[in-house]
């Protein structure tokens, strides 16, 4: 009989987690609004998710808005494209409130930041290239 050999560790090393820090009033007001305006889209739901509500298209997530604990130390919330077409992402970068440089790779995720109430226009047409991109829709 040979003997057994051990499994090879398969885990991929742990990212760091981000850090989860308290939002302002004014942040979660504006989560508020751009929560009551996704759950008017069709198949949108939000489930709580550590101090965030996750926004799902269907069984997909596309967007976490802050509830009580924001990522980072700006008012932002993240938005999810699986994966981002060219034409959006040279347009990401192009906008300095939308976070291309700190994703992590191959995750899609990008956060963008508010910094006046003028930006939740800006930041629903991004909500909804993310909620387009997910499950197969074509983003614009």
């Amino acid at each position: 009989m040979k003997p057994l050999k051990p499994k090879a560790n398969r885990k991929q090393p742990a990212r760091p987690r981000p850090k989860l820090l308290p939002i302002s009033e004014e942040m979660r007001q504006w989560s508020a609004l751009l929560e009551a305006e996704l759950l008017s889209w069709p198949g949108v739901t939000a489930k709580p998710m550590f101090g965030l509500r996750a926004i799902y298209k269907g069984k997909t997530i596309f967007a976490a808005l802050p509830r009580t604990r924001g990522i980072g130390p700006t008012a932002s919330f993240i938005l999810k494209f699986n994966p981002m077409l060219p034409a959006l992402l040279k347009r990401a970068k192009a906008d300095p409130r939308l976070d291309t440089s700190t994703r992590v790779p191959g995750t899609g995720w990008f956060s963008f930041a508010l910094n006046s109430e003028d930006d939740l226009r800006d930041a629903l047409w991004w909500l909804n290239r993310s909620y387009e991109s997910a499950k197969g829709g074509n983003p614009r």
